[in-house]
């Protein structure tokens, strides 16, 4: 691994399915497929994102629930994620996928803060960003919960990417 996890075990961080491997998995990203990538959604992607797509590119992780300090469509304490979008086109669930970052913005309204990188539960009525709001397309951008049903509400969930992965819980944590 690079800079970025190395005090976290990423061995078991995702969860293993057909579904999955169906809607999400995406085939291991080129250096040129990222800059194409890049190069179409208008934003850098943060290292910490392609450091875990080259563990597995897209799925759905162990751990599906992120706390939150604020209520949220979904609970008082938390937003439930379905998967993380892989580096791609080919899937349902990647970044330029059929139902993925672009398709939200232009099909469903969310708001062009950045690139939508997981899915909720709720069937498209809450999604989970990159917002590149404060430090710009090419900085490192917060993680942010989008509510589509409470007129696009931002929270935001972690600072980064990293943290944001390192800070999801299993969802029993929550029940």
């Amino acid at each position: 691994m690079g800079n970025f996890f190395s005090d976290f075990d990423l061995s078991n961080f995702w969860r293993e399915s057909d579904y999955a491997a169906t809607n999400y998995v995406c085939d291991p990203a080129s250096a040129k497929l990222i800059k194409a990538i890049e190069t179409e959604l208008g934003y850098k992607l943060p290292l910490s994102y392609i450091e875990l797509m080259a563990v597995q590119n897209g799925g759905i992780p162990v751990n599906t629930s992120m706390p939150t300090k604020e209520e949220t469509s979904w609970a008082d304490d938390h937003v439930e994620i379905s998967g993380i979008f892989g580096i791609g086109r080919d899937k349902k669930y990647s970044l330029l996928g059929s139902l993925g970052s672009q398709f939200m913005i232009d099909e469903w309204g969310y708001p062009e803060i950045g690139i939508y990188i997981c899915n909720c539960p709720s069937a498209g009525h809450d999604m989970v960003a990159l917002d590149y709001r404060k430090n710009g397309k090419d900085g490192e951008p917060e993680v942010v919960h989008v509510d589509q049903e409470g007129d696009y509400k931002i929270t935001l969930l972690a600072e980064n990417f990293e943290a944001f992965v390192k800070g999801l819980r299993h969802f029993d944590d929550f029940v």
